[in-house]
């Protein structure tokens, strides 16, 4: 808690602030609500309705009349949000090693595995599977959150006895100012494939997004970088800190020697320094050989040391992704958060040499996001699996039947191994069902996000638990029928 003229100098107004709000409907007594620029609303419009909730002050950018409250004006309110934040909380993130990842794949799980390979104890995790670290596990709205939830969450950290912060830093955060205030120690890039255009607008202004975390790592950070990506010299050029890379090639810090990818393990022979060490590692897919790398070589450069970080191997899980479930049938089931066409076609390559007959594959594209890329997704799936069923991911305001006719749209005329089903509840009960013996059923997208963002708001709807109850209802009918 702090006074108002303590976040700002010259107001003679001792007012407490008890948080820092940009949503009228969250504000409770005490909160100071700060009127930014939303992307769809002005939440200058919201003065009144945050009043009435409690709202102890106002910071605002225009002018908005005599209100029964303190009011400050500043030029920007959402250039000055982020540095408002941070000093509230005493500037945690002054007081945490700032790791950040970014990229279009993997960063999840590249964060995961730093977090992991440091010990959970010690670092926290910020992301698109929440917030967490041993001490608490947590909900978080965005893959890399506005500036009043990041910095309360860093406090959290902080409280907790945190030293290390691992957090994914998205395209769009950096597009919407939401990391401006934050100077990283460590930056990992994992790769740069198209997404999210209809944020960006085009490939070049997404890249530009994805560059600015690099900008912002400290001159004595490092810069961990992927050399095999066809955008490393780009990202190369835009690097602040000390360069290191992972890759293939004979010069990278940390060489991918050689790896064999088996069905329930990864061995990987990784060479640094000039030593040639061999791993075994619970995560599968060449794709996790490339993430297991960037994480590596992160925490090496921050000063772990090899044998401390070795022991950790065996614990690295990052959920949602590759996750085979435990279903007792002659068919598998996965889920995965796989939804770019990028990811999609790495993760149905990968299933393809295990030991498997056809592939099913469950899956549909976001609404209001990139509608560039659903014919891509299209594409990819179909031209990977041996069937698909499209149906609605994340819809918002927009129709699922329309997507579902974008992602099929250079489809009609050149297969025929995909059908649309609306309902996605129904499309994973119609994948289980198709499944026959040594079949695998992927449902892909949201992993295990515990929730469907429809036009009248979230509902509750868990692919996991979904994939349970379809094995479950398949087994109840199969045991009458016999």
């Amino acid at each position: 808690m702090k006074r108002l003229n303590e976040l700002y100098a010259g107001i003679n107004v001792d007012t407490k602030i008890k948080s820092i709000k940009i949503n009228s409907k969250e504000v409770t007594k005490g909160d100071l609500f700060v009127c930014t620029m939303g992307v769809t609303a002005d939440r200058h419009d919201f003065v009144d309705e945050a009043i009435s909730n409690g709202a102890a002050a106002l910071l605002v950018s225009r002018d908005i009349g005599h209100k029964s409250v303190p009011v400050i004006k500043v030029p920007n309110t959402n250039r000055e949000f982020p540095f408002l934040c941070q000093k509230f909380y005493d500037y945690p993130d002054n007081k945490l090693t700032m790791i950040g990842v970014t990229g279009t794949d993997g960063k999840t799980s590249v964060a995961t595995i730093i977090q992991t390979l440091i010990g959970s104890h010690l670092c926290g995790y910020i992301g698109t599977n929440g917030r967490s670290c041993a001490a608490f596990t947590g909900d978080n709205p965005n893959t890399t959150p506005d500036a009043d939830k990041l910095y309360a969450y860093l406090d959290e950290f902080v409280k907790f006895n945190c030293k290390y912060c691992a957090m994914e830093a998205s395209s769009e955060a950096f597009f919407r100012g939401r990391l401006q205030s934050v100077m990283y120690d460590l930056s990992v890039h994992t790769n740069i494939t198209s997404e999210h255009l209809n944020i960006h607008g085009t490939f070049e202004n997404y890249v530009e997004c994805k560059l600015q975390l690099f900008k912002q790592t400290k001159k004595d950070g490092y810069c961990i970088l992927n050399s095999d990506d066809s955008l490393y010299e780009t990202v190369r050029n835009a690097c602040n800190g000390n360069v290191l890379t992972y890759g293939s090639h004979d010069n990278d810090t940390l060489q991918i020697v050689s790896y064999k990818v088996y069905p329930t393990r990864t061995l990987v022979t990784f060479k640094y320094r000039n030593d040639t060490f061999d791993i075994e590692s619970p995560l599968l897919g060449d794709f996790n050989v490339y993430n297991l790398a960037a994480g590596l070589l992160s925490v090496l450069a921050l000063g772990l040391k090899m044998e401390d970080v070795l022991v950790n191997i065996p614990k690295l899980k990052v959920d949602g992704r590759l996750d085979m479930l435990s279903t007792n049938t002659p068919y598998y089931v996965m889920v995965d958060y796989a939804h770019t066409p990028n990811g999609i076609e790495k993760l149905l390559n990968f299933v393809h040499t295990l030991d498997i007959n056809r592939s099913i594959v469950v899956i549909g594209q976001a609404g209001e996001r990139d509608y560039l890329k659903r014919p891509k997704v299209g594409n990819v799936v179909v031209k990977n699996a041996t069937h698909a069923i499209f149906t609605y991911e994340d819809p918002r305001s927009e129709d699922p039947m329309k997507i579902c006719e974008d992602i099929i749209s250079e489809l009609k005329e050149t297969h025929n191994n995909y059908e649309i089903v609306i309902d996605r509840r129904e499309a994973i009960q119609k994948a289980i069902d198709m499944a026959g013996p040594k079949d695998i059923v992927l449902i892909l997208g949201k992993g295990n996000e515990t929730y469907q963002k429809l036009k009248d708001g979230k509902i509750d709807f868990n692919d996991v638990e979904e994939a349970y109850q379809a094995v479950a209802n398949r087994n109840i009918r199969e045991s009458v029928n016999s």
